[in-house]
């Protein structure tokens, strides 16, 4: 998708906030945000909002030299998503669908997003995944349940940290398949990167690979070699997060996405209220049963 008009204040702010996460130094908030604004100019707003915000979050580490302005923020979205794990599993255990249910918390995870709110706080990430099911939900559920039955091989991308600790659940219910995870190859915003993967455990259930990109979603002209032949390779991808829907929604194969829809701009793309759970198969998705290499179970 093209950035909109809507998305620039948005970018500003998130290049305010990272900088104050840094430092408390007001001449290099302002700094920074004369650089953005400066920059905001020249946008090309043909580009997706990640690669917008890639410019700007290189931008605040070149001023800064803070490899990762979130890590601290991150260290705790990943302990809290794990203290609740254990209580969301035997939910999902116990439930008559385990795949919807793992599927709507790992949605509801998806609150776990710095880029959208930048003043998260515990309380917040517990009551997303204690309201996971009276938030409004809309699906494509049955091509779903379709395309994992029928899939071999499954690309999971990962989104933010905290919110990689939830995917566990959904990630439980696809295995035995080949699973990849695919976390961000470098830090941005409060995105999963390995380290984060590692924290919750991840690496001992799937082979974890990063994108190697610095983008908050993946664009895939920016991402390694090695992940652009697996994602044309899988059979089936599910991209978590805005950031991925943002980047990925204009392309073609057996791709869904579980995101929170968090902005006016992505509600009114998907034709939702802000906060619904979206489970949206591409447009350019094959039919269940007409993906290359696909199986009955």
């Amino acid at each position: 998708m093209n950035t909109s008009l809507d998305c620039i204040p948005c970018l500003l702010r998130q290049s305010l906030e990272a900088a104050r996460l840094v430092t408390s130094d007001a001449s290099i908030h302002e700094r920074l945000l004369r650089d953005a604004l400066h920059w905001a100019e020249g946008m090309d707003l043909t580009a997706s909002p990640p690669a917008m915000a890639q410019c700007l979050h290189r931008r605040l580490r070149e001023m800064t030299g803070v490899v990762d302005p979130y890590r601290e923020s991150k260290a705790w979205q990943n302990r809290v998503a794990m203290d609740m794990v254990p209580a969301l599993e035997a939910e999902v255990e116990a439930c008559e669908d385990p795949l919807l249910m793992a599927a709507r918390l790992a949605i509801a995870g998806n609150a776990i997003d710095m880029g959208s709110n930048g003043r998260l706080t515990e309380q917040d990430v517990r009551q997303a995944l204690e309201r996971a099911l009276k938030d409004p939900f809309h699906g494509d559920v049955e091509q779903f349940r379709a395309a994992v039955s029928e899939a071999e091989t499954i690309l999971y991308l990962a989104d933010n940290a905290g919110e990689i600790a939830i995917d566990r659940l959904l990630i439980n219910q696809l295995l035995p398949r080949t699973i990849t995870l695919v976390v961000r190859g470098f830090p941005v915003l409060n995105d999963a990167t390995r380290v984060d993967a590692e924290r919750v455990g991840l690496d001992r259930m799937v082979e974890v690979i990063d994108n190697g990109s610095d983008a908050p979603g993946t664009i895939l002209s920016d991402c390694s070699q090695d992940l652009r032949e697996r994602f044309a390779a899988a059979d089936l991808i599910i991209a978590k997060g805005q950031g991925n829907y943002e980047s990925l929604s204009d392309e073609s194969g057996q791709l869904f996405f579980l995101f929170k829809a968090k902005c006016p701009v992505i509600a009114e793309l998907v034709g939702q209220p802000i906060g619904t759970q979206m489970l949206l198969m591409s447009r350019d998705a094959p039919a269940p049963g007409h993906a290359p290499g696909a199986r009955t179970a």
